[in-house]
């Protein structure tokens, strides 16, 4: 199963039942969350306008089971509508996301996107397993290829982490809700920093969309996407990280902001 199989299980009133498997620690994967969001206010809004920028609030842990997605649009302009959807468990906040579509204009600014770095392909890279027990719970449901950084808890310098990723069922279409997935399911970069295992979430995300996010997964199967974090700065259990995905072609798809809670 995907992300995008679970969006598509949310009837019209935003409500979505998460099945077991994709937890990370006690709280179900947070770009799931993200994703069930977007999805309920992309419904809501109704027109065909591409996404630009999603920011999400994590307000409290959700857990596998019912799911309530309450979206609203804000403000409907000429070429930008936005809006704001809430994801409630037990009638609790337990996430809040803010977004912004907009229509392609007439502009006399353009300025190139960042290239891919410079990794080993996929099949030369070192492969992530699941350790049932010991990776979080919904990574079974992602390949991950590792081509940059230290692994998580091995006491290195560097707060930095890249690579490939793909969902595992790779034979599947990608939808804007599976490539939320895609950004969000590595590890923060900062835990290579750590010699011993300590819990970390996402207190906060932003993640912007490059040019029209339809033209990189309409009809594009789900196969490697580049990915690569980098810790801007770190202190008092709080993490900020600058992170990009590419496309299979090695254009830029996403650019990601995330403060990270880390409780070591």
């Amino acid at each position: 199963m995907t992300v995008t199989n679970i969006v598509e299980l949310m009837d019209k009133q935003g409500l979505v039942n998460i099945p077991t498997g994709w937890t990370q620690g006690r709280a179900v994967f947070g770009g799931l969350i993200a994703a069930l969001m977007y999805r309920a206010l992309e419904q809501c809004i109704g027109e065909p306008l591409p996404v630009r920028s999603l920011t999400v609030s994590f307000v409290a842990p959700a857990v596998a089971g019912d799911l309530l997605c309450e979206a609203e649009v804000l403000r409907r302009g000429k070429s930008v509508t936005q809006g704001q959807c809430r994801a409630l468990q037990n009638g609790q906040v337990v996430a809040v996301l803010l977004a912004s579509f907009g229509a392609a204009r007439t502009s006399l600014v353009a300025v190139e996107p960042s290239l891919p770095p410079v990794f080993k392909a996929p099949d030369e890279c070192f492969s992530l397993p699941f350790i049932e027990g010991m990776t979080p719970e919904f990574t079974r449901h992602y390949a991950f290829r590792w081509g940059h950084g230290a692994m998580p808890f091995s006491g290195a310098d560097r707060a930095d982490i890249g690579g490939w990723i793909r969902p595992q069922e790779s034979d599947q279409p990608v939808s804007v809700a599976e490539l939320l997935g895609l950004v969000d399911a590595w590890p923060p970069a900062v835990l290579p920093m750590l010699k011993v295992p300590a819990p970390a979430s996402s207190l906060t995300w932003t993640i912007e969309f490059v040019g029209d996010i339809h033209s990189h997964t309409q009809g594009l199967p789900a196969g490697w996407w580049q990915y690569l974090a980098e810790t801007e700065y770190a202190a008092d259990g709080y993490v900020h990280t600058r992170a990009r995905l590419w496309d299979q072609a090695g254009a830029l798809v996403a650019i990601s902001r995330q403060t990270v809670t880390v409780f070591a």
